[in-house]
């Protein structure tokens, strides 16, 4: 299995078997369906040609079938691909302790799969309006912030707010991220 990074070289979507989608700057103004009535929200180091890539790819994945793992800005991404909106800007999710830590408390659905008490959510934005196909999994106990979807009727397309890669409590999701890929090459 070859891992390929896109913000390093262009990777062609029909050469891809899963789709993970990481974290990084907000998604760039003109990418978004909804007005920004304030655009000092926004953070300044955007890269928008990032931003039409992933949603590029995420339309052309799932038209495809593959895996796709969406991580913070990736859930965002996933989202506004879908025809969703975004809370540009919300206080209270983007302390210390919450990047490092796993003090998020969570409610999920009981169908979700993906189960846990409590994450290390650190963001400044969120989703507001779901993006078409999507379905809550997890929210903040707290404030009801989305925190995990899934795409329904998809085989795999699993999107969390919260960061995965800062803890072992985590590796369940990427073990089953991989074995979905490692399936995807079987076909």
């Amino acid at each position: 299995m070859k891992v390929c990074n896109a913000a390093r070289r262009k990777v062609p979507v029909e050469q891809m078997n899963g789709l993970l989608l990481t974290g990084g700057p907000d998604i760039a103004a003109e990418c978004l369906n909804q007005p920004v009535p304030d655009p000092s929200v926004i953070e300044k180091d955007v890269h928008p040609d990032r931003d039409r890539w992933e949603l590029n790819a995420i339309k052309q994945g799932i038209e495809r079938g593959l895996p796709i793992f969406a991580i913070c800005k990736g859930l965002q991404t996933l989202n506004v691909a879908l025809g969703g909106t975004l809370h540009l800007d919300i206080r209270g999710h983007n302390l210390p302790d919450q990047k490092t830590q796993d003090v998020q408390p969570l409610r999920s659905d009981r169908k979700t799969r993906h189960r846990f008490e409590k994450v290390n959510s650190s963001h400044h934005q969120a989703i507001d309006q779901l993006g078409a196909g999507l379905e809550v999994e997890s929210w903040c106990a707290t404030d009801d912030i989305v925190e995990q979807v899934k795409l329904r009727d998809y085989p795999f397309a699993l999107a969390v707010q919260y960061h995965p890669e800062r803890g072992r409590i985590y590796d369940e999701l990427f073990d089953d991220f991989m074995s979905r890929v490692a399936n995807s090459l079987k076909r």
